[in-house]
């Protein structure tokens, strides 16, 4: 779940030029989208960066990306583990998991602890205010990113998602 720092600035905000919001920018609503409109992959990604988009704002007083938010979730359901079991579990590259560490610990959300087996291993331990951020995190997603994703589609369309994007990902 990562998201690029110019997605994240930009979320939520209207163009400066325009006064529309980024997808209407530049004409998006009168182009002809063709074959792209029937990929799968188009698709989801577009649906990505909204859903990402949304996340920012709602989590906005707490200036958490996505992938940080996994980050935390990861280490409150799974402590003593290292920084390199972290990031492959969430498909983040070693050096941009390393630089997502710095920010979280600068901002005393999370410590790296170096392992007492493997001298070359860090194990990441969620701070008492990484545990409140986190707690806050998880209510303001549950009161406004779920709930609005589940009135869009319902709870059985939300289960066959999930069910259907977890057969990609295992399979492909």
């Amino acid at each position: 779940m990562t998201v690029s720092k110019a997605a994240a600035a930009t979320a939520g905000k209207t163009s400066r030029i325009t006064g529309k919001q980024p997808a209407e920018v530049a004409g998006a609503a009168s182009m002809q989208m063709g074959e792209l409109s029937e990929l799968l992959g188009y698709s989801l990604k577009r649906a990505q960066l909204r859903i990402f988009e949304h996340f920012l704002r709602c989590v906005a007083p707490l200036q958490l990306t996505p992938a940080q938010f996994s980050v935390l979730l990861l280490l409150d359901k799974n402590p003593g583990r290292n920084q390199t079991e972290v990031a492959n579990t969430l498909g983040i590259l070693r050096p941009n998991f390393v630089a997502m560490l710095d920010s979280l610990e600068t901002r005393d959300l999370c410590t790296r602890i170096r392992s007492t087996s493997d001298r070359r291993s860090h194990i990441i331990v969620l701070t008492e205010k990484g545990r409140a951020v986190l707690a806050r995190a998880k209510k303001l997603v549950a009161a406004k990113h779920e709930t609005r994703i589940n009135e869009i589609l319902g709870p059985a369309k939300r289960t066959a998602l999930l069910e259907m994007l977890a057969t990609i990902a295992r399979e492909l």
